[in-house]
């Protein structure tokens, strides 16, 4: 079969997005392709956005079902002094004593919502013996997902040396966002503690909530906050939207933000974004029914055309490009057949040799 490859270009001109003025911002539609991007990459202070990577790696080395809290892990003592110091140095901790046992999920849910350094720190250790091991992983990692801009100096981003861009944490976010359990923590806005006392400040407080305030209005699952007085306000953000009958992730970065309140600002930033790339995306056609898409080669010297039995609509956002590819479906087609569905397929994606994400069926 001739494999026929377009490109197809959606109606209207280049997208616009409400870019924040300063910093840097990506949004990408993910498995769609970079929706756009603002400001230069260069490596910046990220504070706790760095507990998506300690997040994501506790969760691939110790996996957890839906609805499994995992593994007991024993507080130690230097999870209950990282505690009392952080409380006076102004540090996101969540109270915990020496000889509590805490389950990897509520430890996990500590890290991820109210940002707790002191729990992120005592899962490198219980992961990989010490901190230094763990932030070699971090670091490993990042290679290997190509975060080329990427330096992890400690597991919950407080140092300052610790820096990466809003395009390679929005890499980091793909990958951590396709597993459930991650995803079911990121998009919580709040958790029972089992270690903290019930007092009245945020660290000691029983209920624990999520500091993304976004979570959960306008679809958004997601992901991180991160805040230092050097990195500004950051937010690493995910969304759903439906688009015709398929539902998208919207995931992106809004990092470097320095108006007071810096975090608020990176928060309503990416709000705008959100809602931007919602209002943005729509179903195209892109193949009609009837259309010739490709031709077969009969073996006697000739080819017999491919023809589309169903329009093939796919989400796409102005001036966006999406690839067109004929393959065979995982099997050869006949040089005779009936208008049969499965013979063979189209599919489409952000250009051509990208993951598909949509299918019509052929006949010949």
């Amino acid at each position: 079969m001739a494999a026929a490859e377009s490109t197809h270009t959606a109606a209207g001109g280049a997208l616009s997005l409400p870019w924040p003025s300063e910093g840097q911002a990506v949004v990408d539609i993910n498995g769609l392709g970079r929706m756009g991007t603002y400001g230069e990459m260069k490596p910046l202070p990220i504070g706790s956005v760095a507990k998506v990577m300690t997040t994501y790696l506790v969760l691939r080395d110790h996996p957890l079902k839906a609805g499994d809290k995992g593994p007991s892990i024993p507080v130690d003592q230097k999870a209950q002094d990282d505690y009392t110091n952080g409380v006076k140095e102004k540090e996101s901790v969540v109270e915990v004593k020496a000889g509590q046992q805490v389950s990897e999920l509520e430890a996990l849910q500590a890290v991820m919502l109210p940002s707790a350094n002191n729990v992120a720190r005592l899962l490198a250790r219980w992961d990989a013996s010490t901190e230094e091991a763990f932030i070699k992983k971090m670091n490993d990692t990042a290679k290997e997902l190509g975060m080329t801009n990427t330096t992890y100096t400690d597991a919950s981003g407080l140092m300052e040396s610790t820096v990466s861009t809003a395009e390679d944490q929005v890499k980091l976010a793909k990958r951590a966002m396709a597993d459930p359990v991650f995803r079911a923590i990121a998009k919580s806005p709040s958790y029972t503690s089992t270690t903290t006392s019930g007092g009245g400040t945020i660290d000691t407080a029983r209920t624990q909530n999520n500091f993304n305030k976004l979570v959960p209005l306008n679809g958004v699952v997601g992901i991180k906050t991160g805040s230092t007085t050097k990195a500004g306000g950051n937010l690493l953000f995910a969304a759903e939207t439906t688009v015709g009958d398929s539902k998208q992730l919207v995931i992106g970065a809004v990092f470097g933000q320095h108006r007071a309140p810096i975090i608020d600002t990176a928060t309503a930033a990416s709000k705008s974004l959100i809602l931007a790339a919602d209002k943005a995306l729509r179903s195209e056609t892109v193949v009609k029914k009837g259309d010739v898409v490709g031709h077969v080669d009969d073996g006697l010297g000739g080819t017999v055309p491919v023809v589309a039995t169903k329009d093939l609509s796919v989400p796409v956002w102005s001036g966006a490009s999406v690839g067109i590819s004929l393959t065979d479906g995982g099997r050869t087609l006949p040089h005779t057949a009936k208008a049969l569905p499965g013979r063979g397929g189209l599919t489409s994606g952000p250009r051509p040799g990208s993951t598909p994400n949509n299918l019509a069926h052929m006949r010949r």
